[in-house]
């Protein structure tokens, strides 16, 4: 179990907010055919299913996608995760085959709508905080790019350095792989998420870990919640 701090930074930052974080071990994560893969086409058929019809404009009226189209918007960005429904959704893209572990995220993703993370735990350095960016840090995204970051973004770190923000995402430095038997999951919820929505995705990547790898360990879940101080 890691310890967590959570800055008063980040509580007056993000009231209503919520991080929620999960952390499974005893995993074989080598890419390979699991009971995750029929779950990940049922997900696939269910959305369809279920937003037949609608179009982009009908999807952002739904709660979880204008939390998070406010959160991004002032920061000129788009919510990925809504462009990954839509390319589901419209274009009948499937999930990605990438391991089970990364799998297991995306397909629960896919369900909530809410942003997670995913990082080799073993790669992380304790303690792990929750905080709000200050401006100007510098910041190796997943793909190598060095960034400069924007201040009041919701961003989590270990004793080494920044691992994740809500709008550049996760770090070049811990990110999941095949080699990777623990795994560190970080959900990031905005306001107007409730936290009982933070919950399910944990929950359900938990889940979806288990159809991949029964053996694996449960070993912390936790949702932290913002309020104003």
């Amino acid at each position: 179990m890691f310890q967590i701090d959570v800055t008063d930074r980040w509580h007056t930052t993000f009231p209503g907010g919520h991080v929620g974080i999960l952390l499974v071990g005893n995993v074989d994560n080598s890419p390979r055919i699991t009971p995750l893969d029929q779950r990940k086409r049922a997900i696939e058929s269910r959305l369809r299913h279920t937003f037949a019809g609608f179009s982009r404009t009908d999807l952002l009226e739904l709660a979880v996608l204008q939390a998070y189209r406010t959160y991004y918007k002032k920061f000129g960005k788009t919510y990925h995760v809504q462009l990954q429904l839509e390319s589901v959704v419209h274009n009948g893209k499937s999930l990605p085959n990438v391991s089970p572990l990364v799998d297991a995220n995306f397909a629960a993703e896919l369900e909530t709508l809410i942003l997670t993370a995913g990082h080799d735990a073993d790669l992380l350095e304790a303690p792990l905080t929750i905080d709000a960016t200050h401006g100007g840090e510098a910041f190796a995204q997943l793909h190598g790019s060095v960034r400069s970051l924007k201040p009041q973004d919701m961003m989590m770190s270990d004793a080494k350095g920044i691992i994740c923000t809500i709008i550049y995402g996760q770090d070049v430095r811990t990110p999941i792989s095949p080699n990777t038997r623990r795994a560190l999951y970080v959900a990031y919820a905005p306001a107007g998420i409730p936290r009982a929505m933070v919950q399910q995705q944990l929950d359900s990547i938990h889940e979806n870990v288990l159809l991949a790898a029964p053996e694996a360990e449960l070993e912390m879940i936790e949702v932290f919640s913002a309020t104003a101080r």
